[in-house]
């Protein structure tokens, strides 16, 4: 059986946390209890305190949620339907799990965009990783590198809102109704295109 490391478990821990509260509520002693490990091991691993928590896990976790998404979009040979499809998966998603499931990048980006410099830096290093590979799938689906930038940003900004709306509002509407809205865009900005 594969043992987590502990930095490992304190990463995670700190995303779920990010996720579900955001950095302000987010204090160490909630880190430390929901890893699972002693004060000590923290600070080993993390000298930098919760700011480099912080850091590593909204890295950690956008890879992670730039699979699961490009996952979702790579699926069949329609585009506008695999955005209506993830779309449709997040909002199942996050009523399941009590309107918690937001992503922890957007969370932090609105909370803290002027008052960490540092972690407004990393969430803008995600967010651009997203855009670039968004960017990439759609133009692989045949879409002009303008117009594949455009959905790819158009995609993430209707999610982030849809999730804090869906959030907000403890209704799955918003992401469902941005679903389809950003399916309609993909077929307009892609007409002609081979899906």
């Amino acid at each position: 059986m594969e043992t987590v490391q502990t930095d490992e478990r304190i990463t995670v821990a700190m995303g779920e946390l990010l996720r579900r509260q955001g950095y302000a509520a987010t204090g160490i002693k909630k880190v430390i209890d929901a890893a699972g490990v002693p004060n000590g091991s923290l600070y080993h691993h993390f000298p930098g305190g919760k700011r480099e928590i912080a850091e590593k896990s909204l890295r950690t976790m956008g890879a992670a949620y730039a699979e699961l998404v490009g996952g979702l979009l790579a699926e069949g040979d329609d585009l506008p339907a695999a955005i209506e499809r993830a779309f449709d998966a997040a909002a199942t998603d996050i009523e399941t799990t009590g309107w918690a499931n937001m992503c922890p990048v957007g969370t932090v980006a609105g909370e803290v965009a002027d008052a960490e410099p540092e972690l407004r830096s990393v969430a803008a290093e995600v967010f651009t990783s997203w855009i670039d590979g968004g960017t990439q799938l759609a133009m692989l689906r045949g879409y002009s590198a303008d117009d594949a930038r455009s959905l790819c940003i158009a995609l993430l900004a209707a999610l982030e809102g849809a999730f804090v709306m869906a959030r907000t509002l403890r209704s799955a509407e918003p992401l469902r109704s941005a679903g389809r809205a950003m399916a309609a865009y993909a077929t307009s900005v892609g007409s002609g295109v081979r899906r």
